[in-house]
């Protein structure tokens, strides 16, 4: 049977995707073990607090590994997260209001929902509840590569509805960090900022077809950024979204489409894996049992274990019962339940806020809640491995390979 081209981008995109959740565990892993082991542990603590300096004129930069990574590497998948909801908005899942509807409005209720969760287990706690956004993002690459263990027998348009949860998920993410993560202002810096970004979007209206010009903008934009005590990883979100789809290189390619080519496989497979390392070492030695058993822990795994689940699983019922979408083609509730317990695979987003929601406020509460991601994370893995494998057709279903998906792409 003659199988729709248009399908073929998508599965590249998850089947890489899928690949890079299994080496973003891995690493997970190699980090818990290098942090529980007397010498790795030393080894491990050096590396990250290694000092990198850069002088440029009067502008100076001193960050050591943990930062480079955590606000240079990440504003690069920031950067391929802005492409890829551009993308979809302009060309793929987003573009079509029918198709949106239902894992937009699910993804909205997984937002919420584990957010309030968290904040009610936390209430009393005034620098815990500042987590309350921690558990809200799905980690599409972790989420991925647990759906591709189960090889043919997931419907293509189960994995379009992860996927598009998944985007929504982190465009919501973005909105929080940029209205509440946000340190003391620099004026001046963000002035520079926003004036990058204009001549980006100048560079976008005059169809400036080489994307040297654009990492240039980008990459002052980002400095600017940077002082400006707004996150970093934001300028390249925005650099994302002021690359052209539709302008083509001098080899006929799509800016955009060619920019996410090249990026994906970086970010999948070193930026993420490194992300990972370096972020999910807990040292269990000397925690105490009320910051590793404390609120913050259960307020992370209330809101990824329960919340999630709960809040897209509910929020697809109503959007369908209200006639505002109805069920992709080959996908059931019970799949969609299922698909919402892998939802609450937080890790890489919950991290990342984690990091910026208790930035300066001891070490407690970065263990507390690098341990409750990361269980919160094994639990939603191995419950929603556990539920696809039970609810969905032991043999694939053929006629779903022709799904209808317009101009995907990685």
């Amino acid at each position: 049977m003659k199988t729709n081209r248009s399908t073929n981008p998508i599965r590249r995109f998850l089947e890489l995707q899928a690949a890079g959740g299994i080496l973003l565990l891995a690493a997970s892993v190699v980090a818990l073990i290098f942090a529980n082991i007397p010498g790795l542990a030393d080894w491990y603590q050096y590396f990250l607090e290694v000092p990198i300096e850069i002088k440029l004129g009067g502008l100076e930069l001193n960050k050591n590994v943990l930062l480079v990574i955590n606000d240079g590497l990440m504003a690069i998948f920031f950067l391929l997260v802005g492409l890829e909801i551009k993308r979809e908005a302009l060309e793929g899942e987003l573009a079509s209001p029918s198709r949106l509807a239902l894992p937009a409005l699910a993804a909205l209720g997984g937002v919420a929902l584990p957010g309030a969760i968290y904040a009610w287990m936390t209430w009393g706690d005034p620098v815990a509840t500042k987590g309350w956004a921690i558990p809200a993002a799905t980690d599409i690459a972790f989420s991925l590569g647990v759906l591709s263990l189960l090889g043919n027998r997931v419907p293509l348009s189960l994995k379009v509805f992860l996927t598009t949860v998944a985007v929504v998920d982190d465009l919501a993410a973005i909105v929080i960090i940029a209205l509440l993560y946000t340190s003391q202002l620099s004026v001046t810096a963000l002035l520079l900022g926003i004036g990058g970004l204009v001549v980006l979007v100048i560079l976008n209206r005059l169809k400036v077809r080489h994307l040297g010009a654009y990492f240039l903008v980008g990459a002052i934009m980002w400095v600017c950024v940077l002082k400006s005590g707004v996150h970093a990883t934001l300028a390249g979100v925005a650099l994302g979204l002021a690359i052209p789809l539709r302008v083509k290189n001098d080899h006929g390619e799509s800016l955009l489409r060619h920019l996410e080519h090249i990026l994906h496989p970086w970010v999948v497979f070193l930026i993420l894996p490194l992300f990972a390392f370096a972020n999910a070492g807990v040292s269990f030695n000397g925690i105490s049992s009320e910051t590793l058993f404390g609120s913050v822990t259960f307020g992370i795994a209330g809101g990824l274990c329960l919340g999630k689940p709960i809040g897209v699983f509910g929020c697809s019922v109503l959007t369908v019962w209200t006639g505002v979408a109805k069920l992709p083609h080959g996908v059931t509730w019970p799949m969609i339940f299922a698909v919402g317990l892998l939802a609450g695979i937080g890790f890489t987003m919950s991290l990342f806020i984690g990091m910026l929601a208790f930035e300066g406020q001891g070490s407690q509460y970065a263990v507390a809640t690098r341990a409750g991601v990361f269980a919160a994370s094994m639990i939603s893995a191995v419950a929603g491995f556990l539920a696809l494998r039970m609810v969905l057709p032991r043999r694939a279903n053929a006629n779903d390979n022709t799904s209808t998906i317009d101009g995907n792409g990685a």
